[in-house]
């Protein structure tokens, strides 16, 4: 990798972090201080935007250090600890969001398929409790993956071959029995993983019979884009973890799994706030006449 490559690259990520957080905590900003936006679903989008804050930020800061230093030579490390610490916060924030992902499908399909009793059963109380968990159990499964790993020997070289500490380039360079890391992972995976998707489907499954059957096309295409946002985000996010983690890998498929890394860490957290915006008319009502205001104050 030349110079001139790193160099942008610097300068891409960088831009992309100082986006991502203004985009996120514009939302967070929103929902907290506009009464219009105090609802179960925009509750639930700005704890996305929460964790997608705690995501990039445990990335993209350590990757434009390594950076920085490659580029004044004097090499890109980090240390055992350092990386298990960014591990761990990554994949809490991961599981949490997975967790998240399907309280928010079962909220869409409340709001759908269940309307006249969508306000006595997603009440403040609820959501807070489904939040709460949602973040206590993704705390407490990384917290037991990212222990275990600490019992190994590495032999070296301790060269990880990836954008940042994933358990996967980190049990490779190990030259102990890592049998019992992955049985952790695919154990815990069941309720961060596979419960949250068969939610999700189950979900989905009963909102698209339930939109079917509405006579109007109007009134099909008004209940389809109360949850297509949400739809995009999900496809987006178990796209990215299903190609990184679920489907082979061979030595030409790495190069491809840091791309797809790089998408669900740095570029994701950017574009979920940009496709809520976008595609609500709640929040384009409230962010547009801000910025026409700002741009006519500009112009002045």
């Amino acid at each position: 990798m030349n110079q001139c490559l790193r160099f942008f690259l610097f300068g891409l990520f960088l831009l992309v972090y100082s986006v991502t957080i203004c985009g996120n905590l514009l939302i967070i900003t929103l929902v907290s201080t506009i009464k219009n936006l105090h609802t179960p679903m925009y509750f639930f989008i700005s704890q996305l935007s929460i964790s997608d804050i705690l995501l990039t930020t445990t990335i993209v800061p350590n990757l434009l250090h390594i950076l920085l230093n490659i580029l004044l030579n004097n090499g890109g490390t980090i240390n055992f600890i350092g990386c298990m610490t960014q591990f761990y916060f990554f994949a809490s924030s991961e599981a949490f969001e997975c967790l998240l992902l399907s309280v928010m499908s079962y909220d869409r399909y409340v709001a759908i398929c269940n309307p006249l009793h969508y306000s006595s059963i997603m009440t403040y109380e609820f959501c807070v409790k489904s939040v709460t968990m949602c973040w206590l159990l993704g705390y407490f499964v990384s917290f037991i993956v990212s222990i275990t790993p600490f019992k190994l020997l590495f032999c070296g070289p301790n060269i990880i071959d990836h954008v940042f500490c994933d358990i996967v380039p980190l049990l490779e360079l190990s030259c102990s029995d890592t049998f019992i890391v992955h049985l952790e992972i695919y154990v815990t995976g069941i309720p961060i993983v596979i419960i949250p998707t068969i939610i999700i489907v189950f979900s989905y499954t009963y909102i698209v019979l339930a939109v079917l059957r509405i006579p109007s096309s109007t009134g099909r295409q008004k209940a389809f884009s109360t949850c297509s946002s949400h739809l995009i985000v999900v496809s987006i996010f178990y796209f990215s973890l299903f190609s990184v983690y679920v489907l082979p890998k061979g030595g030409q498929t790495w190069l491809l799994n840091k791309i797809v890394s790089l998408l669900y860490t740095v570029f994701t957290p950017l574009i979920n706030p940009i496709i809520y915006s976008l595609r609500n008319k709640d929040i384009k009502k409230i962010v547009l006449p801000y910025i026409l205001m700002t741009y006519h104050q500009m112009n002045i």
